[in-house]
């Protein structure tokens, strides 16, 4: 019996990693404030992220992680018209370290992302928004409040994201 329940429950846990939407903490709050650096070797005060009062997207990423660069090849499909539609921006956080962060660049131009693209190689950002496993992916409102959360991954998730952007723009 135990032979059983320590593989189902790595199972579960498992799953519950991958996706999950997290209200209970992050609602609320405001992108703090942290400095790192773009693609392009510019500082950035991540405290100082605005839209002209649009949405934000803010998402956690990494170049060795599947389901993060999934996301982001999939909301790519339809960012264009999302633009158009809502004047939402994405900014992709990548969370490689010092040693892989010179792939990050050649991951960016291969997929032809047009987001802004950040690098918090010392994890600073990360903390400081208790991000845990990537993708995660939090959705700003027009002031910069934190209006949204998911972790993870499966195909169809982002449909949730559009929602929630679509609700902020109505």
């Amino acid at each position: 019996m135990k032979k059983i329940k320590l593989p189902l429950l790595a199972l579960i846990a498992s799953i519950g990693i991958f996706s999950f939407v997290n209200d209970s903490g992050d609602t609320g709050k405001k992108m703090p404030s942290v400095q790192i650096q773009d693609i392009d070797g510019n500082s950035i005060n991540t405290g100082e992220l605005s839209n002209d009062g649009n949405p934000i997207i803010v998402s956690f990423w990494a170049t060795w992680c599947k389901p993060c660069r999934l996301e982001l090849n999939t909301i790519a499909e339809e960012y264009d018209d999302l633009v158009d539609e809502t004047g939402v921006k994405l900014v992709a956080v990548s969370i490689d370290d010092e040693r892989n962060k010179s792939k990050v660049r050649p991951v960016v131009d291969a997929a032809a992302w047009d987001y802004e693209i950040w690098l918090d190689p010392n994890s600073d950002l990360k903390r400081a928004m208790g991000v845990n496993y990537p993708p995660q992916t939090f959705l700003l409102d027009g002031e910069g409040n934190i209006v949204y959360s998911h972790v993870g991954y499966v195909p169809g998730d982002e449909q949730k994201l559009y929602d929630e952007i679509y609700k902020l723009t109505e």
